[in-house]
């Protein structure tokens, strides 16, 4: 369970990173900031594709155990579903976090930004540490 939990937490730290990283460098100037200011059809394309992602990945990421057959796989297989779900509920709630952090610096429209925020906000919910990781299998 430790290791699983120990990978888990390298998965989130690691997408975490990205983003700041991200961040770092675009508010730093390495990185050349509102690429695409001028093209508003893709950017309202983006938008729309985006919000819709956003909103779906926090709903998903914050009930993804509550799922029957998710559910019963963590219960069949400990170790192996914990790691399987557990780092599929990192990369949906984490991979659009990161676009969105991304979009926002080439677009700089703050719809980016604020749903990035929304999903940054959700990863105190499904931080893997050890007493939740032990939790989620024992249910």
């Amino acid at each position: 369970m430790k290791e699983v939990c120990k990978y888990l937490n390298i998965i989130c730290l690691c997408l975490l990173a990205m983003a700041i990283a991200l961040v770092l460098l675009f508010e730093t100037d390495i990185l050349p900031v509102g690429l695409m200011t001028y093209d508003k059809q893709s950017e309202f394309v983006l938008t729309f594709i985006m919000e819709l992602l956003s909103l779906g990945a926090a709903f998903l990421g914050l009930r993804l155990f509550r799922f029957k057959t998710v559910h019963d796989d963590l219960m069949a297989r400990t170790d192996v579903a914990l790691f399987k779900w557990g780092s599929i509920r990192l990369f949906i709630l984490e991979v659009p976090m990161v676009l969105d952090t991304l979009l926002y610096y080439f677009y700089m429209n703050t719809t980016f930004g604020y749903l990035g925020i929304m999903l940054l906000l959700c990863l105190p919910f499904v931080y893997p540490t050890l007493s939740r990781c032990e939790a989620e299998v024992c249910e």
